[in-house]
């Protein structure tokens, strides 16, 4: 009986809602991102489903794309991919070395994950500005218009995130033991990336 009851008293030790279910790989805050990932990817989704539609569903459409005498900034686009590719980099090492306790490499890393994608939005207003044809000139702008646009406002989202981080990092609030305010950004940066890798090879080379 008093076996029970010390049972019973330890069980009634816990006070307020039950202990949240949570999994024992990934914590509940980097869940939360890859599920918020995962929706921006069914964004992008349509967006290449109706470019899709235009290109080759669309019983108009032009045999040759985009059409003359319009044509597309191959290089530029290029040089912008090598740009953000390379800001992953730059991200993956803010992160990295704030796990090994780096401050100065965080902080080197942010900044210059920051420049990179400031230097991609710029160059994609310079092409914008030069490539000779705005979205009112047919479906084909449309498109393209639609998903460099689409690409280049989560690209500004992600810089928004990093110059927070990186606030953040020069006032000393991250640890080894606690940077998830450099982690979950750097795990949305790398998918803008990734996606960029894909409307460039879909838009610009197909």
């Amino acid at each position: 009986m008093s076996a029970h009851a010390e049972a019973h008293g330890h069980a009634g030790e816990h006070h307020g809602p039950p202990t949240a279910n949570r999994s024992s790989r990934i914590d509940a805050t980097t869940l939360g991102m890859l599920l918020f990932i995962g929706s921006e990817a069914m964004l992008f989704g349509s967006f290449f489903a109706a470019y899709f539609f235009v290109r080759v569903v669309n019983p108009i459409a032009p045999a040759h794309w985009p059409p003359a005498p319009f044509h597309f900034p191959i290089f530029v686009a290029g040089v912008n991919t090598v740009i953000l590719v390379t800001s992953s980099f730059t991200m993956h090492w803010a992160l990295q070395s704030i796990k090994r306790g780096d401050r100065a490499g965080l902080k080197a890393g942010l900044v210059s994950t920051i420049a990179l994608g400031l230097a991609f939005l710029l160059t994609q207003g310079i092409e914008y500005a030069h490539v000779g044809f705005n979205p009112g000139d047919g479906a084909f702008a449309s498109a393209f218009f639609g998903l460099t646009g689409l690409h280049g406002a989560h690209v500004l989202i992600g810089l928004t995130l990093l110059t927070i981080a990186a606030v953040r990092a020069f006032r000393g609030h991250y640890t080894p033991e606690h940077h998830h305010g450099v982690e979950l950004p750097g795990i949305y940066w790398h998918f803008v990336d990734v996606m960029w890798i894909v409307v460039y090879v879909t838009v610009y080379l197909l």
